[in-house]
């Protein structure tokens, strides 16, 4: 391959979901592509709300904010987060509702609305730019015979386009089945996202896939890039690879607070990569501190074009962090709670076991060279009930022919045993 491709596969979203089943009606399989999202409907396009989209970026900042607590590598993908949380959010009720809805910046957003906004804000995504590819996916894959409110499932496969198939999740076909999805979806890049054998109280997950490629507008020269010293937090580091181009850039220059660069994807240039250095009298902290998406638009506007040189380092990392208490510290609490929880929009009944998230995970990596970025991200938003599912009552009738016997578990003695052909007799 002559050109570096850059593959951004983020599995926005794998939920395991483990409810009640008892007495349900089983939900039929759908077959659909879910590799992408279609286009909507013209309306759907027209009434879409660029205000309302960019609640993501406020949701992505603060979240990223929550988690400097430490000074070390971290890559998260807020769009990847953000629709993990939205799409389960069509499950939620209640307090339960409105605590996702001000994480996620859209209290008092009719949920057709949000949903509607979101179908548009990510079929625009996708088709930003002709020379850039980004492919949206979504899967729905539901343990046999489970039940779950069929107007959840059709919110999103409606709104995400997502697949929905029933599967026996106790065979290791259907873990197979799953990756399978999810390899083709990223190319690839990520083969699997479901261990064998599933826990028994899993019945549902929910996959998101991204994936996206593309080049540097202007690539580095490999034969520019030189080893420098890095100075991190501890000290300085040797032997980093520094690519550098000297040429015209989109450039921002905050006196005492930062230097900022736009790299831009493609030959549209529409989608770019921003690197932020905070000024040497402040901090990295401090600039993710003054982070919003308010100065994130104001900073846009202040870039110009400029002659200048750039040396940024090749880095390569990984990046894994539960996000369950970070994003209970940012209201979203009630959904952890298995007492307080409201996910019945999820299920067909409206009392009992409460649904409940237990734990969001995120996983992320990414590399930078002189050709392009490679990246990819995980969410897994993972939902139990207070209680194990129930098993479904079983009937025996004995009204024919059988067998008997009489046994003392102490000492593993048979007593008696016998066949009965006529009770009557």
């Amino acid at each position: 391959m002559n050109k570096r491709t850059i593959k951004t596969i983020t599995l926005l979203l794998s939920i395991s979901m483990v409810l009640m089943f008892a007495g349900c009606e089983e939900l039929t399989p759908t077959t659909g592509r879910g590799s992408e999202i279609p286009e909507p409907d013209p309306a759907v396009l027209e009434a879409f709300d660029q205000n309302l989209a960019n609640a993501s970026n406020e949701f992505g900042f603060q979240l990223f904010q929550a988690l400097m607590e430490e000074e070390e590598n971290k890559m998260i993908s807020p769009t990847s987060i953000y629709t993990a949380l939205a799409m389960t959010m069509n499950g939620a009720g209640g307090e339960t509702r409105e605590a996702m809805e001000e994480v996620l910046g859209v209290s008092g957003v009719d949920l057709e609305r949000f949903n509607q906004n979101n179908l548009a804000r990510l079929y625009l995504l996708q088709e930003a730019d002709e020379d850039v590819i980004l492919n949206i996916a979504n899967s729905m894959w539901m343990r046999e015979d489970i039940e779950l409110n069929p107007a959840f499932v059709e919110r999103n496969q409606q709104y995400y386009d997502a697949v929905a198939r029933a599967l026996d999740f106790s065979t290791e076909e259907s873990v197979e089945t799953i990756n399978q999805w999810v390899n083709d979806s990223t190319e690839g890049l990520i083969e699997e996202i479901v261990d064998y054998p599933i826990d028994p109280m899993t019945i549902l997950f929910l996959i998101n896939a991204v994936y996206f490629q593309g080049d540097w507008t202007e690539a580095f020269d490999p034969e520019n890039t030189e080893e420098e010293l890095f100075h991190g937090p501890e000290g300085a580091i040797e032997n980093v690879p520094f690519m550098h181009r000297n040429d015209e850039f989109s450039y921002l220059n905050k006196e005492g607070e930062f230097q900022a660069i736009r790299l831009p994807y493609g030959e549209e240039e529409q989608m770019a990569m921003y690197v932020f250095l905070p000024a040497e009298e402040s901090s990295l902290r401090e600039f993710v501190e003054a982070l919003t998406a308010k100065n994130w638009n104001e900073w846009q506007k202040q870039f110009s074009r400029e002659e200048g040189q750039l040396w940024l380092p090749r880095f390569t990392m990984e990046y894994e962090k539960s996000l369950k208490e970070v994003l209970a510290h940012l209201g979203m609490e009630i959904a952890f709670d298995p007492n307080q929880a409201d996910f019945f929009d999820m299920v067909t009944w409206d009392e009992g076991d409460r649904v409940y998230i237990s734990d969001v995970k995120h996983k992320s990596f990414i590399e930078v060279d002189e050709t392009g970025t490679e990246a990819a991200a995980v969410t897994s938003v993972e939902m139990r009930v207070e209680s194990a599912p129930m098993t479904p009552p079983f009937e025996m009738k004995v009204n024919r022919p059988f067998y008997f016997l009489i046994h003392d578990e102490a000492t593993n003695e048979v007593l008696f045993n016998g066949t009965v052909v006529n009770p009557m007799e």
